[in-house]
């Protein structure tokens, strides 16, 4: 920026000079003053945007060092200060970085040093102010309901969305996992008429198949061994709101047969009842499976396909809307850094660099895992790539087959191994496991069951 400037304070007219001239043959606009006073009360009438750093001498009369430093902490906590002082003082130089200061130089110094420790102090700045511009962007509007975007596939989700909330149909939405497919079904009951009404949601795979329908449906007394009162389903819970049906990919076919005829009829009949109850619920359902192949292999039922998709929503994968992820990237910061009191701050070029390149094929749902691991893991306050590295939870296949290949273990063996992997590097969190995997949480529950049958405990 031409209209950025240095500014630098010291009473020694010789030390002031050198550093003018070192500045001037840089090509850097600055500004010179003799006293922490008069540069304070001046930086107070100006705009400080365009400061890139401050570079103040210790001992001064009227204000030290450490007292400006103190100052500028509240006027402008954003600029870097670099503190120059004699040998004598550098307590008092210690004591200003502990306040805040960015740096401090003992004088004599070599203007090398100098060079080194302005430059990496405008690049905090720059990062900073990128950092802040973000997150004025996701104020400004770059925001749906609880969804981030700017680029053009997710402007046109929130055009779709607006379009499709004041309408009674029902929604499919379909993306990989991780894309936000909740927060999509969250967003079009928010905008919908029924907002004031409840929002449910329900994970099809989170529920045993011979519980489900007693859950979406609701039973009476003594319908089954163990329903010792009458309960409510979920459609009755949404009564007047919206029901969201997550995975509806992985439903029973004969559920699918149930569903089908609640959405036609808008009754339901609990498990164990002779009468049928009117409920008035939007259905928004949401699968990351391809449902046309699924109804291909007669595993979901064409019928009901054509009920749920009457408005269609396609959410991208992360890795088609990379310029989302910086964005996505500082919010996540942002709302982490503040739940984990972190003192992390922004992410170094060469981090969100790593970040736009990283493939994420766990979506948005892998990026907020990943930032919200660095907020913890993370000292001092900037993330850099070797941060990233450090903390990357991903499997290292060739270790791993190279492992296990020195006892040749079978096929059977090699599975539970990775399956018990993966399992360890999401710390026990099934449902990324079973994303990782590729496999649904019902399979990846199963499998478990079968490890523990075959007594397979060794390791």
């Amino acid at each position: 920026m031409s209209d950025s400037k240095i500014v630098v304070i010291d009473d020694d007219n010789a030390m002031r000079e050198m550093v003018e001239d070192f500045l001037k043959s840089k090509n850097y606009q600055f500004e010179s003053f003799s006293l922490a006073t008069e540069a304070f009360a001046s930086l107070q009438g100006q705009d400080l945007d365009s400061i890139q750093a401050i570079v103040t001498d210790q001992n001064m009369a009227g204000m030290d060092g450490v007292e400006f430093v103190q100052r500028m902490q509240k006027l402008a906590p954003d600029i870097p200060v670099i503190v120059m002082t004699a040998y004598a003082s550098i307590d008092s130089a210690i004591e200003a970085t502990r306040l805040g200061a960015f740096a401090y130089l003992s004088k004599p110094f070599k203007l090398t040093e100098f060079e080194v420790t302005l430059d990496k102090s405008i690049q905090l700045r720059n990062l900073k102010k990128e950092n802040q511009s973000l997150k004025l962007s996701v104020k400004n509007g770059w925001r749906f309901g609880q969804i981030i975007g700017k680029s053009r596939v997710m402007t046109e989700v929130f055009q779709t969305i607006q379009r499709v909330a004041p309408a009674q149909s029902t929604v499919l939405i379909t993306g990989d996992s991780g894309t936000g497919k909740e927060l999509v079904a969250r967003a079009i009951h928010d905008y919908s008429p029924r907002k004031s009404k409840p929002f449910v949601a329900i994970n099809c795979t989170a529920i045993p198949e011979n519980l489900l329908e007693s859950e979406l449906f609701g039973h009476v007394k003594g319908s089954f061994t163990g329903a010792l009162c009458d309960k409510k389903g979920l459609f009755e819970e949404a009564n007047g709101g919206t029901l969201f049906l997550d995975e509806i990919g992985d439903l029973d076919m004969s559920l699918q047969a149930k569903l089908l005829r609640v959405l036609q009829e808008r009754k339901i009949k609990p498990v164990g009842a002779n009468q049928e109850r009117a409920i008035d619920v939007r259905v928004v359902t949401a699968t990351h499976k391809n449902l046309q192949k699924a109804i291909e292999d007669d595993l979901f039922r064409e019928d009901l396909y054509y009920r749920l998709s009457v408005l269609p929503i396609q959410l991208p994968a992360l890795r088609q809307r990379k310029e989302d992820i910086p964005l996505l990237a500082n919010f996540f910061l942002e709302k982490y850094g503040r739940m984990n009191n972190s003192q992390v701050r922004a992410f170094s070029s060469e981090a969100m660099q790593e970040l736009l390149t990283y493939p994420w094929n766990g979506n948005v749902r892998e990026l907020e895992n990943v930032v919200e691991r660095l907020t913890v893991m993370t000292r001092g306050d900037v993330i850099t790539s070797t941060n990233l590295q450090q903390s990357s939870n991903v499997v290292d296949s060739e270790d791993f087959f190279l492992t296990a290949s020195q006892d040749w273990p079978t096929i059977e063996e090699l599975n539970r191994r990775y399956i018990d992997i993966v399992l360890e590097k999401t710390g026990g969190r099934k449902e990324k496991a079973a994303q990782i995997l590729g496999i649904n949480r019902r399979t990846l529950y199963r499998r478990e069951k079968d490890v523990q049958v075959s007594g397979h405990h060794e390791h």
